[in-house]
């Protein structure tokens, strides 16, 4: 028994070590991207560092006079612009740099996220295959015209009403508005062969968020079964395809475009209150998730790093104040009105909107534990 829970609790530290690994390499590739950009453009650059807090290492160049720094806290790092948050005297301080060149260096950080992205899961789609929802079970007939439009035990769903399904949410979004008794065309995989069928839903389809999936499973049939704690669940789970070369790249690309379209859906819901608060989490939850799914395989790994990779992309570029979004926002006013937003007030404005995200962290993390 003492060695069991030794076993248990080594696996749980190496899970969320895997998942600290995760986030400290997006988060570095995004701090890289930044640099990478900054050289190209010639902008003096202060200090590069991995991880937050206190410096365990630090070396400078004699030659740049750039600090390179490994610091205590493994979930941060920076790239440090000479005159970022005010008027430089270098010429090669960020801010006496043109508006464009400077919008060129925001968005490296976040293109190299999605570009990483990208790669993890083009290798993904090569090595494993696509992760397709498996129908477990079905329930059976309620009458007689549903007896030829039924999903079957082992069907793999491809597409519905001609969208491509790779998330709950292409589920949701393909079935939205549809009510019970009507039809549905669906690309499955069954026994193997690729077929066209028509569904007859068993239920509405009015999702008035993306966390009404029962209601979907439901509606499409799913059956279900009792689980070792006693409580029921849907008999659906996810098989792995390999698709053509071809098939394969475009469906890496719209992979990543789908995920990036979940960010957005799941903001509107917010801002609309559609979904509740409760439904986010902040960094100790996205480390729990994301040890949980990185340490089930080798595919989770790359699908949760991938998953990661396009959400920092894309929420760095919204025009939040902080982000990368917001500073390109400031730069485009700057080369539009030949005159910048005062320093001191931008910085001011990034000062409280990096308050505002991490209190909105905070907060997310702790209703997950009320």
């Amino acid at each position: 028994m003492i060695f069991l829970s030794v076993s248990s609790v080594m696996n749980t530290v190496l899970a969320v070590l895997l998942a600290i690994l995760i986030l400290l390499v997006m988060i570095t590739v995004h701090e890289f991207g930044h640099y990478v950009a900054g050289k190209i453009l010639k902008f003096k650059i202060n200090e590069f560092a991995i991880g937050f807090g206190p410096k365990l290492f630090r070396r400078t160049s004699k030659k740049t006079g750039e600090a390179f720094s490994v610091r205590l806290f493994p979930l941060g790092g920076f790239c440090a612009f000479d005159g970022e948050d005010a008027e430089g005297l270098n010429p090669g301080s960020f801010n006496n740099k043109a508006p464009w060149k400077r919008i060129i260096v925001l968005i490296s950080g976040p293109l190299m996220n999605y570009l990483l992205a990208m790669l993890l899961i083009i290798i993904s789609f090569f090595a494993f295959g696509q992760m397709l929802f498996k129908v477990g079970s079905v329930v059976p007939e309620i009458n007689e015209s549903y007896a030829e439009y039924s999903l079957k035990e082992g069907d793999m769903i491809c597409d519905v009403e001609g969208r491509g399904i790779y998330l709950t949410a292409d589920l949701m979004t393909a079935l939205n508005g549809k009510a019970e008794g009507d039809v549905v065309e669906m690309v499955v995989l069954r026994d193997g062969n690729r077929e066209e069928v028509e569904i007859m839903l068993r239920g509405d389809c009015n999702f008035k968020n993306s966390e009404e999936m029962s209601k979907m499973w439901r509606a499409l049939g799913i059956g279900t079964y009792e689980g070792e704690d006693g409580n029921n669940y849907w008999d659906v789970g996810v098989a792995t395809h390999r698709f053509g070369f071809f098939e394969t790249i475009g469906r890496s690309f719209m992979y990543s475009f789908r995920i990036a379209g979940t960010i957005f859906k799941v903001l509107g819901e917010l801002l609309t209150g559609r979904l509740g608060l409760s439904a986010m989490g902040g960094p100790v939850t996205t480390i729990k998730l994301t040890s949980q799914i990185a340490s089930q395989s080798v595919q989770s790994f790359f699908e949760i790093a991938s998953y990661i990779g396009v959400n920092l992309a894309v929420f760095n570029l919204l025009p939040i104040p902080a982000l990368d979004g917001s500073k390109v926002v400031f730069c485009l006013i700057e080369a539009i009105f030949r005159k910048p937003v005062p320093r001191k007030i931008e910085a001011v404005i990034h000062a409280v909107g990096f308050v505002l995200i991490l209190g909105f962290a905070v907060l997310a993390d702790i209703l997950q534990f009320i």
